[in-house]
């Protein structure tokens, strides 16, 4: 053996794969590292998150570059640490639930996102049945969604504020 290499070569001294054995990791083991990660906030580095959320308006390069280089280093593309979801989703919450026009502009924009995504999946789902014809009745709803969008732009209506009040009243 060369004096260079360890026999086991699977961890480095802290404790963390060196990246050619952490590329090996499934899927289920990465998922299970983050959501490990969810619930441990003074490991998280909010400001490395914010400073990308900051660069991501204005120097989108910056980001990409960054990221490049992680996936030199890592051998992965994604971040390891759940940070920047934390700041997203509470921005998102604190967007969505304001009574602004932006507010449910972003907030009933995901909603048409959420429920189109669905009712496509479905679509696909269906229609690769064979012995099922016609599936792109399934299609149908988006007239209406898209109708329901525009009129709730029109008239001011957050439903994202609506189905909480309504859970916050009926679900006690």
């Amino acid at each position: 053996m060369l004096p260079s290499t360890s026999v086991n070569s699977l961890v480095q001294g802290n404790g963390v794969l060196n990246s050619r054995d952490a590329a090996r990791h499934t899927a289920g083991a990465k998922r299970y590292k983050y959501l490990r990660r969810l619930f441990r906030f003074r490991q998280m580095d909010f400001e490395f998150a914010a400073w990308q959320m900051l660069y991501l308006f204005t120097s989108p390069q910056r980001v990409y570059r960054n990221f490049h280089y992680r996936k030199q280093t890592k051998d992965q593309w994604a971040r390891d640490d759940p940070a920047f979801l934390v700041l997203l989703s509470i921005w998102l919450c604190d967007v969505i639930l304001t009574d602004t026009f932006i507010g449910y502009l972003v907030g009933n924009t995901l909603w048409l996102v959420a429920v189109g995504y669905y009712i496509y999946v479905t679509f696909l789902g269906y229609s690769a049945l064979p012995f099922l014809k016609n599936t792109v009745i399934l299609l149908y709803p988006f007239a209406p969604l898209i109708l329901l969008y525009g009129l709730s732009l029109a008239l001011g209506w957050n439903f994202t504020h609506t189905l909480c009040s309504f859970y916050k009243y009926r679900v006690k």
